[in-house]
């Protein structure tokens, strides 16, 4: 869990300084701070109390996926985030767009949010996984964050995308939440049809909680 946190920082570093060409980069540090402590800390907890949930937080990637659109799912994403923290870098380094100090600072808090609502549904859900997939004995849960919306880890990742160029100082790396959301709208099309084919009760479900993504509006 320890190196896995690890090599995730060390690239997220080297996306931002490599472009940035200096490590005089505030926004990186504040943001490679964010992640470590929006993600170790709560990974401790988890390990501690429900192993098995994190075993499958830690098993993602397009590799991993087990169905072909979603391999093309998740590299559209990743791809996204990591084009997110490179043009972040390359406007850094050449002074394409001025973003205040607060608006970095409150980026990085969204971004941060965004974390704690991946491992809030984590604890909250023990089948909650990177890939789509059923499990055996794998039950709805429809309360707490899922009675908000049906799918609430990407929420936390829309706010990720969403936090992190303004976290980065960049307002041209924007651009890249959109293309990152639209992967994400995807992977809940086709999740969607997985579940209510092969989940008891998880038609049942939508009926009851409309909100995919954002409440009260999709």
């Amino acid at each position: 869990m320890l190196v896995s946190g690890l090599i995730q920082l060390v690239a997220i570093a080297a996306l931002l300084f490599v472009p940035a060409g200096s490590f005089h980069y505030w926004q990186a540090w504040v943001l490679l701070a964010v992640f470590a402590v929006s993600v170790w800390l709560p990974s401790v907890f988890i390990q501690l109390t429900k192993p098995d949930a994190l075993q499958r937080r830690m098993r993602g990637g397009p590799t991993a996926e087990g169905r072909p659109v979603q391999k093309i799912v998740m590299a559209g994403l990743y791809l996204s985030l990591a084009a997110i923290c490179v043009v972040g870098g390359l406007d850094h380094r050449f002074g394409w767009s001025t973003v205040p100090s607060t608006i970095s600072v409150a980026g990085a808090v969204l971004f941060g949010l965004g974390l704690i609502v991946v491992v809030a549904v984590v604890v909250q859900n023990s089948y909650a996984s990177t890939t789509v997939q059923v499990e055996t004995g794998q039950q709805v849960v429809s309360t707490g964050l899922y009675g908000l919306v049906r799918h609430p880890m990407y929420t936390g990742n829309v706010l990720m995308l969403v936090g992190l160029p303004l976290a980065v100082g960049s307002y041209w790396a924007l651009l890249f939440v959109v293309p990152g959301v639209l992967v994400l709208a995807s992977r809940i099309h086709d999740e969607e049809k997985m579940l209510s084919a092969e989940l008891d009760g998880y038609a049942e479900y939508t009926q009851r909680v409309r909100s995919r993504l954002v409440p009260y509006m999709w």
